[in-house]
């Protein structure tokens, strides 16, 4: 389960088994959410998210925060999906401390 980014009290990280498409699970303490990330010629063009099972979707509010982060970081999602689920490669995770994301 490699841990990809940390941001405030989120952890960003893929499970070793992921399937397409492109998603990452997001959680906030007891709280848990998956953002799947659609792309359209190379571009981020929506973010769907849904509840993951066994887990308490995030509030709202954090839902807000972690959208603006993905709309900011979904090339370095990507690129960290494709080394590590494609290219078989280890991902390291990155401490993001900005407190404000700016789209």
């Amino acid at each position: 389960m490699p841990k990809i980014f940390t941001y405030l009290n989120f952890i960003f990280f893929f499970f070793s088994n992921e399937h397409e498409p492109i998603h990452v699970h997001v959680q906030k303490g007891e709280y848990q959410s998956v953002f799947e990330l659609v792309l359209a010629d190379g571009k981020l063009s929506a973010i769907n998210i849904r509840d993951k099972e066994g887990y308490d979707p995030l509030p709202v509010k954090d839902i807000v925060v972690v959208k603006k982060f993905i709309e900011y970081y979904h090339k370095d999602i990507v690129q960290k999906w494709v080394d590590f689920f494609v290219l078989k490669k280890k991902v390291t995770c990155t401490n993001i401390t900005t407190k404000k994301i700016e789209k």
